[in-house]
């Protein structure tokens, strides 16, 4: 059994307490850390309602001091995950670290230079990786049903505005960052699931990063209309633009393009979507077309039975963990990819096998934050992604987060 630590309790923090990790049969939380109080009552009566018991600390530090931790699980806010990350990769213990992105470089190269000089195992828990649609259009890549990939695009859009508005009242950092900066700030979710289609830092890399962003209204609007928004929240003055658009090119001649859409009303969607010589996937209505299988009017104009026909791929394609998808992975969260990716690390860890998702990926996938800020700022102005292997992506053998 992996004796872990959990730090930081907020809201995914806890339901990541709850609804994973203590179903998670190899793993054992010893201690649990937050600065405030509250949370870690909550962590710990949660743990013991299922059996297990573990010490509370309010400095990370301290709970990091625990005897014989395995695994670091951090769920802190954005800005302080490189800094945990690397105290743990100091300290010899595997960390997992929750999604973000990065607002320096810096930051990103301290996370790859800490794992190359310890050789602690870091994994970037970017759960989408392990989407259903996402592993089904892979699949179907990797066994060369599009044909040669020539563009990918994804989305975070997702209506948040109760979410960041309410920051200060609900003690959640996303405030701070919509009023202190323009960026996309929230990549990985889109890019995560593309960059393994590319193979990114395995074979690919990405090359530039250029962002765009609209002016910023649409929290200003919300906040307007709500009766019990505090005065701080009325005098605000948000910077992050309500859309932002990124254009990623890669040394292998692709694009990408991704959205980031979270302060405008909306549904949710991922919009993943993968082009290729030989057709493509568009997660937004579940469709595949193939080169071939399609005719007439169904070439230039949707038909009601080219919506949703994806799943009749899912035979063929669907990997086994999506067959064979049981309830309890189902109810984890997110659909079953928390689930999916939690059971990753762990098995990882016991099993001393490589992270599916590493320092490299989490490195990459967060510098877009830093980048496209830059790049806002200099009116869409091409960034330099560095290349946090050193080289090494030409010959990085491909590392799938499944056997396709």
């Amino acid at each position: 059994m992996v004796k872990a630590c959990v730090i930081g309790l907020g809201c995914r923090g806890y339901q990541l307490i709850r609804d994973v990790l203590t179903k998670n049969a190899d793993l054992d939380i010893v201690s649990v850390c937050d600065v405030y109080e509250d949370r870690i009552a909550d962590a710990q009566a949660e743990l013991q309602r299922n059996g297990r018991e573990a010490q509370g600390f309010t400095d990370y530090k301290e709970a990091m001091a625990v005897e014989g931790l395995q695994a670091a699980f951090v769920f802190t806010s954005w800005d302080t995950h490189t800094e945990i990350a690397c105290h743990a990769m100091r300290l010899g213990i595997p960390v997992a670290s929750e999604v973000g992105s990065e607002l320096s470089l810096e930051n990103c190269w301290a996370l790859v230079n800490t794992h190359e000089e310890t050789g602690t195992p870091y994994m970037f828990m970017e759960n989408c990786c392990y989407g259903k649609e996402e592993m089904l259009a892979t699949a179907m890549a990797r066994h060369g049903k599009f044909g040669t990939i020539v563009h990918c695009a994804g989305a975070y859009a997702h209506d948040l505005r109760g979410e960041v508005s309410y920051g200060h009242v609900n003690r959640h950092y996303r405030y701070d960052q919509y009023r202190d900066h323009c960026c996309d700030n929230y990549p990985t979710h889109d890019l995560g699931p593309i960059a393994k289609v590319l193979d990114i830092n395995r074979g690919n890399r990405i090359v530039s990063v250029s962002s765009f962003a609209t002016k910023a209204v649409g929290l200003g609007e919300y906040i307007a209309t709500r009766e019990d928004a505090t005065d701080e929240m009325k005098n605000e003055t948000f910077r992050q633009g309500d859309i932002i658009h990124t254009v990623l090119t890669c040394e292998n001649g692709e694009t990408v393009l991704l959205r980031l859409d979270t302060t405008l009303p909306r549904y949710y969607s991922r919009d993943f979507t993968v082009r290729g010589t030989k057709g493509m996937y568009m997660q937004e209505t579940n469709m595949v077309f193939l080169d071939g299988e399609a005719e007439g009017e169904s070439v230039h104009y949707y038909k009601a039975g080219a919506l949703d026909n994806a799943m009749k791929y899912e035979e063929e394609f669907l990997p086994d963990i999506w067959k064979n998808v049981t309830p309890e992975a189902l109810a984890a969260g997110h659909g079953g990819m928390d689930w999916f990716v939690y059971k990753a690390f762990v098995d990882a860890v016991q099993n001393g096998t490589p992270m599916p998702i590493d320092v490299y990926d989490g490195a990459t996938w967060q510098a877009v934050g830093a980048l496209s800020e830059k790049s806002i700022a200099e009116g869409g102005a091409p960034q330099a992604m560095p290349d946090f292997t050193n080289g090494a992506w030409k010959t990085r053998p491909r590392l799938d987060v499944v056997e396709y």
